[in-house]
């Protein structure tokens, strides 16, 4: 069977990557012309926006450990740097998709609480053990090489599987960013999915396998998850899947490189 591909100009392809990283993060970029281009054919390019957050990550890492921080301090101020560099996009998503599906009773209550921007008790706990399972996984990593080959593998492999997201799953509301960012293609879709599995080689035969497998099986819950409780996908589930599955890779991570 002769899988589909997506073709791209280099200016296309450039202007995509460009789109990505303004929409990912909050980097001091310059100010592009995107012609109309749409995020949902530019997601193919979201691990490449991942990879620039975990390297951003891995510095910070690497610098706080070459000026006599203990593993665990350093592995904190590498969190918040990727905090701070994507502006807390997906934790946000992640808080949000938290109080809804927990706290609320029927579809349009889910996304009504899923668009209030206060943060519940759910959300609260959710962001606390995201937080707290990444720092803990990054700090049993014995030194920066290894904490790099980790962030790079889960921000590029977590931002991977958000396209294939958005074309399996239809938008829940009419209106919102995900609705706003237009409809993912079957081709775009593959492209930043087998991008972003790239990196898990990084992690050896074993954990690239491993983390495929951690990462196939948290797509089909969380698509499973979201059609049930609001029948469609949002900027929020997108957000908070990305935090899902780089909690997974990270976890993955620190077995396969330890």
């Amino acid at each position: 069977m002769k899988l589909p591909r997506i073709t791209l100009s280099p200016r296309q392809a450039l202007d995509d990557i460009a789109l990505c990283l303004v929409f990912f993060t909050r980097l001091p970029l310059p100010v592009f012309d995107f012609r109309g281009r749409s995020l949902a054919a530019a997601i193919w390019a979201a691990p490449i926006a991942g990879l620039v957050v975990g390297l951003i990550g891995a510095i910070v890492f690497a610098t706080a450990e070459r000026f006599g921080l203990a593993i665990g301090p350093s592995a904190a101020l590498a969190l918040v740097t990727t905090v701070l560099t994507t502006g807390c996009l997906h934790e946000d998503g992640l808080s949000d998709v938290a109080d809804g599906f927990g706290g609320g009773k029927s579809r349009g209550r889910k996304l009504e609480i899923m668009r209030d921007s206060r943060i519940g008790a759910y959300g609260a706990m959710a962001l606390a053990l995201s937080l707290l399972t990444r720092w803990s996984t990054l700090s049993e990593l014995p030194d920066p090489t290894q904490a790099l080959v980790a962030l790079a593998a889960a921000h590029a492999a977590s931002r991977g599987v958000l396209g294939a997201f958005m074309h399996l799953l239809p938008p829940a509301r009419s209106d919102g960013l995900s609705a706003g960012a237009g409809t993912v293609s079957l081709e775009t879709a593959i492209a930043g999915a087998v991008l972003g599995a790239i990196p898990l080689l990084l992690l050896g035969p074993g954990g690239a396998i491993a983390a495929l497998i951690l990462l196939g099986l948290l797509f089909a819950a969380f698509h499973a998850l979201c059609l049930n409780q609001i029948d469609g996908q949002t900027g929020d589930t997108v957000g908070a899947l990305q935090q899902l599955s780089e909690i997974a890779v990270l976890l993955v991570a620190s077995v396969a490189l330890s």
